[in-house]
């Protein structure tokens, strides 16, 4: 049986979110896109009987202020900043030095389509010392798993699959649609509204009026509580 796992997301200032959303998104609903993302990513990692803690590594407070609301921890980004990876690390420390040299798990901020059922079959597969998930297009990384007290060693950004496994992640092929479909692009927006996003954000592109939003919104917290 596998140990339990924590979990680790970063998340930016929310004013400079999801810039290349802007052919399809005005800047003011941006971040709120952002936070609906994340409260259903992290609304899943909690729930998860596999993970043990979900820290969200972030400089914003209302990010950190739903984060708490969700059950998760938020631990405040390094200053001067270093980006993603940095800021994973920080928290990979944070996470160690307060839990022992346990199992980590990287997840992206912006998986609204992960199912519960996915990520309990990435846990339960991910037996290596590093694993990695590519993302739907096989280019970025969505998740990477370290176990025995590897040192997480992130390597977020362009072509990161490629480079978390020629650094030695064994990278996982299981059919994962949600957990596999982070959100860049206006293209990225349908194919995860296609597959049904969580609660949050359904109920927010229904709200501001992008297509095909609400097309199977899946139900992340209370019975009947989408207003989709």
């Amino acid at each position: 049986m596998t140990s339990a796992v924590h979990a680790l997301i970063a998340v930016k200032s929310l004013g400079l979110a999801k810039s290349r959303l802007a052919d399809r998104l005005p800047a003011h609903e941006r971040p709120r896109l952002v936070l609906a993302m994340l409260a259903d990513t992290v609304a899943v990692a909690v729930a998860n009987p596999g993970i043990a803690s979900v820290t969200v590594v972030t400089p914003d407070p209302v990010v950190t202020e739903l984060v708490r609301e969700l059950g998760g921890y938020a631990h405040p980004e390094p200053q001067p900043t270093g980006g993603l990876n940095a800021a994973l690390a920080a928290g990979a420390d944070a996470v160690r030095r307060a839990h022992g040299p346990v199992d980590l798990l990287a997840l992206q901020a912006d998986l609204p389509a992960m199912r519960s059922h996915e990520l309990s079959a990435l846990l339960a597969v991910a037996s290596h010392r590093r694993s990695v998930v590519a993302d739907h297009d096989g280019t970025g990384t969505v998740a990477l798993l370290v176990r025995g007290g590897a040192p997480l060693n992130p390597l977020f950004g362009p072509d990161s699959a490629r480079r978390h496994i020629a650094a030695g992640a064994v990278e996982l092929l299981g059919d994962w649609p949600g957990l596999r479909q982070d959100v860049d692009t206006a293209a990225d927006l349908e194919r995860a509204a296609a597959l049904g996003v969580g609660e949050a954000t359904g109920t927010l592109l229904h709200e501001i009026g992008v297509s095909r939003a609400c097309q199977g919104v899946k139900q992340v917290h209370r019975a009947g509580s989408s207003r989709c």
